[in-house]
Formats: structure tokens, C-alpha cells, sequence
């Protein structure tokens, strides 16, 4: 295995671009064989960045391997191009959730989407967001990491 010097997902060794952002992979990558990840709490080739606002990365749905860095205090989700994480297909409301990020953490809530919004597979009208969470947003699935802002 090998990783990404972009994105930090994993990549099988030999691969020349990264499936996650399409990052070109450079022949001087490291590579590893994966030790379990269970003990961290973070899913296999996503790491929290320290240094950084929480952030929201696409795992499935269209345009996987997109992050979103919850950098305001409030960010609308939505289908709506004016929407701060435009999240485009149609099994996404307009105005879908928004994101509050407080000295106390992340919470998102739901404002009247038709599909729902889901935490850790559960819906959820509002719902405060740990490390590791997979949050879904119509076919979006998106886990949220931690960073140093929160």
C-alpha cells in the first residue's frame, strides 16, 4: 500500500493516481502495508488534520474524495448553488441542513429536507457530530474529522 501525498488516503502499490482526489501518485511515495485502523476510530485512509477546521470528506456520492472545511460558524447544505457545501443532485433538498461550528463543537441540523438527514445511520433532526461520524445527505456520504479548531 502507499499514500497519497494530496489527500493521505491509501492507494495500492503501484497505482499512479489516487482514487480518492486523483491526486498523481509520485513514484518516491512511501509505501505500507495497513495496520487497523479500529484502534484509532478514524476509517482506513482518512486522517484528521490538527492544523485545520473540522472537515466533512465525500465518501460515496458524487465527487467522492471532496473535503469541505468547516471554516464559519454557520454553513448551509444544500442543492442550492448559493448554498456554502452545494451538494448537486437531486436526491439532495435545496435547503438541505446547516452546520454550526461553536467552542463547544459541530452540530448539524435538518431544515425541512425531504430525504433526510442521517448520522451514523440514523435520522436525525439535529445532532451534535464526534470524530468518525458518517453523516448522509441524500446519495452523499460523508464522514466528518475533527481538526484543531474544534
Amino acid at each position: 500500500m502507499q499514500v497519497c501525498p494530496a489527500c493521505g488516503a491509501e492507494a495500492p502499490s503501484g497505482a499512479k493516481t489516487c482514487a480518492a482526489c486523483g491526486a498523481r501518485l509520485h513514484e518516491s511515495t512511501a509505501s505500507f502495508e495497513p495496520v487497523g485502523s479500529a484502534a484509532s476510530g478514524t476509517p482506513s485512509g482518512v486522517a484528521a488534520e490538527p492544523d485545520r477546521a473540522p472537515v466533512l470528506v465525500v465518501q460515496k456520492g458524487p465527487d467522492a474524495g471532496e473535503r469541505f472545511y468547516l471554516e464559519s460558524p454557520r454553513l448551509t447544505i444544500g442543492r442550492n448553488p448559493a448554498s456554502d457545501i452545494f451538494l448537486n443532485d437531486v436526491t439532495v433538498s435545496r435547503a438541505h441542513a446547516v452546520i454550526e461550528v461553536g467552542p463547544n463543537g459541530v452540530t448539524i441540523e435538518d431544515v425541512g429536507s425531504l430525504n433526510g438527514t442521517y448520522v451514523g445511520g440514523v435520522r436525525v433532526d439535529k445532532a451534535a457530530l464526534k470524530h468518525g461520524d458518517l453523516v448522509q445527505i441524500g446519495r452523499f456520504q460523508l464522514l466528518f474529522l475533527e481538526g484543531g479548531g474544534v
